[in-house]
């Protein structure tokens, strides 16, 4: 509040001098990183910082906003929430996946495949205690849901926008994997309910949980058909345990012994050296020498770095890092990649948000829904059935049937769009969106 005074306390004081020049700091230059450990010179801007969602309860959020490459002011503005739920889209969405910089031992690398190429990214950590988010009073841990998640992030964004006013009618976007098939199209939704001035256009999700039976049953049959599995294991998902039931019975901690053994079975066959958010990848082996090592000395393209969240683990533990970032430990040791301290409600998990989408498509908010055919945790079979239905139900027409579409001269996924007044589209990829975070 004194911040927000400050300018107009500055003016009644000039009022009454002959003559006054005063300088007064934009609310988001206290946030502004200046550079971060390691990293190689960028001609964006960066900036780290809390935002208060409770001042009563003292909980605050932390976001990391990097701005476009190239001329920003003309650039949409992009929300990025990662799931679990309870993991974290500065460690996961921007260390390690889409973000200008990658980890690699004491230093940060360039990304090539930044988003902020295109648009300026704004990665929230959320709920309160996730990363570097905090509440004060640990007792908010205890059971957050999806309704309270919500809440927490469209007082964020409103917060936001007063600490960065020239963003506020920007074309805005929220965009998010896994369980943010839950986090996105539901803040979307709060978004229109509210009634709050953002300039919100669209929305887009990746490998997203929308129906707990047919996304979670969906990874028996991946599982089966990408060869990881053999048919007596298939039939076992069929016949006695589907993949929904021993999810549910796991997070429940209540697995029945026939579902026991199913699951048993099926991880023998598999092995630990699955990555299951992409099986064609290596699995980071930290303790011995590295398949992935090994592979790289046969591969003639760039090198994958599958140790990568291991990385962003150690680079954001780093205190100088901590210092940059105008972060800090609150109620806990260390940072991590997914939560130790949130008790998220599991039940949440079977709310079906599909037809939220359909809520949103009706209200003519563009909706994309992508999904790589890599990841077996959130698989594009099931997205595919509840995706197509959706369409159906709407009574949606094809207006851009199902093709591939390229990138330079590699077929890089294919695409389907539907549309009457609004716009769902569908975008597959050889590529997975890294699952359930």
């Amino acid at each position: 509040m004194l911040t927000q005074a400050w300018p107009i306390m500055a003016a009644a004081i000039c009022g009454i001098q002959i003559s006054c020049l005063i300088t007064v700091e934009s609310l988001s230059e206290a946030d502004k990183i200046q550079t971060l450990p390691g990293q190689p010179q960028v001609s964006f801007q960066q900036f780290g910082g809390y935002i208060s969602v409770d001042e009563k309860q003292d909980r605050a959020l932390f976001y990391y906003f990097v701005e476009a490459e190239t001329d920003p002011a003309s650039k949409p503005l992009v929300l990025w929430l990662n799931g679990g739920p309870g993991c974290s889209s500065v460690g996961a969405g921007a260390f390690s996946e889409h973000g200008p910089f990658k980890p690699s031992g004491q230093i940060l690398l360039k990304n090539d495949y930044s988003w902020n190429k295109e648009a300026n990214i704004l990665y929230l950590e959320s709920p309160a205690g996730v990363g570097f988010s905090y509440s004060a009073d640990a007792s908010f841990y205890a059971g957050v849901d999806d309704n309270m998640t919500a809440r927490d992030n469209l007082a964020f964004l409103e917060n936001w926008f007063n600490k960065f006013p020239e963003y506020k009618n920007r074309d805005f976007f929220i965009a998010g994997e896994s369980y943010g098939g839950h986090y996105v199209p539901q803040l979307a939704q709060l978004i229109i309910q509210s009634k709050v001035q953002f300039n919100l256009k669209g929305i887009a999700i990746g490998n997203p949980l929308l129906e707990f039976n047919t996304d979670f049953n969906s990874t028996g049959e991946y599982y089966w058909s990408h060869g990881l599995v053999s048919d007596d294991t298939y039939e076992l998902f069929n016949n006695v345990c589907n993949y929904s039931q021993i999810r549910r019975q796991a997070q429940n901690n209540a697995l029945t012994p026939i579902c026991s053994r199913v699951f048993n079975q099926a991880s023998r066959e598999m092995s630990k050296f699955i990555n299951g958010y992409d099986v064609t990848l290596d699995v980071c082996l930290t303790t011995v020498g590295s398949q992935a090592q090994v592979l790289s000395q046969l591969q003639e393209t760039e090198k994958i770095d599958v140790c990568v969240e291991d990385e962003t683990f150690i680079y954001l533990n780093r205190e100088d890092v901590q210092k940059a970032f105008h972060a800090r430990l609150v109620g806990i040791t260390g940072w991590s990649v997914c939560s130790d301290v949130l008790h998220y409600d599991m039940q949440n998990l079977e709310i079906p948000t599909i037809p939220v989408l359909g809520s949103l498509v009706k209200s003519g908010i563009r909706v994309l829904v992508y999904s790589g055919d890599q990841d077996s945790v959130i698989p594009l079979t099931g997205t595919r059935k509840l995706v197509n239905g959706l369409a159906r139900e709407l009574g949606l027409n094809t207006t851009d049937p199902y093709r591939v579409w390229f990138e330079g001269s590699q077929v890089a996924g294919w695409t389907q769009g539907k549309a009457k007044t609004s716009l769902l589209s569908m975008v597959s990829s050889p590529y997975s969106s890294p699952g359930i975070r």
